[in-house]
């Protein structure tokens, strides 16, 4: 309990150092050029302490118990040699992580509001909650596909370089025939799927797999998961409102 207490009193100071340029950059602009007192402070005393806590504890508990779990998944996989439990596995953890994303709940149900205000859908509670969580299922089932795409790469050692290259070519032929309206929430969606769920899972699991099989550099190999959740979601959002 002693060990555990000192890593999280240590996680704390390193969140405070990593907050205090941010804290010091509102302070300056809100006191010095703005000239004016910070509106409620004390619930922003009380904010920016659950920050730091949860900050501190978010990634205390990444290094503790994500980290090693993803890689240990990843390992067990590799020893059984079953590539489509394997693949299942990455679909579902790139499916699971992506749908929960609190980002991503946030600017699906915005996107809804939005397209209901511009008239592409009924502007009714039922129709844009609808709208949203389709949205949600589309980018869920895209890093899904996308998780699968990364594991065969590092399976199979492809030049990550060549795929991403390939990736945003289509990103930029669909551009030029979607709806004009959805491109900016497409591209949006690519960033918001890589938050604070999806990203230390997708990262354990890669280099764990690359760690895992011969041959392979976790430093080379195990990392580049996260770029295809952040490309395929745009694929995916584009070409599903160009049938939609």
């Amino acid at each position: 309990m002693t060990a555990i207490l000192r890593a999280i009193v240590g996680r704390v100071v390193d969140a405070l150092r990593d907050l205090t340029p941010i804290v010091l950059v509102i302070a300056f602009f809100q006191i010095v050029v703005l000239q004016q007192p910070f509106p409620n402070l004390g619930d922003t005393l009380v904010g920016l302490v659950c920050v730091l806590l949860g900050l501190a504890l978010f990634i205390h508990g990444l290094e503790s118990g994500l980290f090693p779990l993803g890689e240990a998944i990843a390992q067990a996989f590799t020893r059984k040699s079953s590539l489509v439990a394997l693949l299942s596995f990455a679909f579902c953890l790139g499916f699971g992580t992506t749908v929960a994303e609190p980002a991503l709940i946030a600017i699906a149900a915005k996107a809804a509001e939005v397209v209901a205000l511009a008239g592409h859908i009924e502007n009714d509670v039922s129709v844009r909650d609808a709208y949203a969580l389709n949205l949600r299922l589309v980018v869920a089932a895209s890093v899904g596909t996308a998780v699968v795409i990364g594991v065969i790469r590092i399976l199979k050692g492809w030049p990550i370089h060549v795929m991403i290259i390939s990736g945003y070519l289509i990103v930029t032929a669909l551009t030029f025939f979607s709806p004009p309206e959805i491109i900016g929430i497409a591209y949006d969606s690519g960033g918001v799927t890589t938050s604070t769920i999806t990203v230390p899972l997708l990262t354990a699991l890669g280099v764990g797999l690359a760690t895992s099989i011969k041959g392979r550099n976790p430093m080379l190999d195990g990392f580049g998961l996260i770029a295809f959740a952040c490309l395929a979601p745009i694929i995916f959002i584009l070409a599903y409102n160009m049938v939609a």
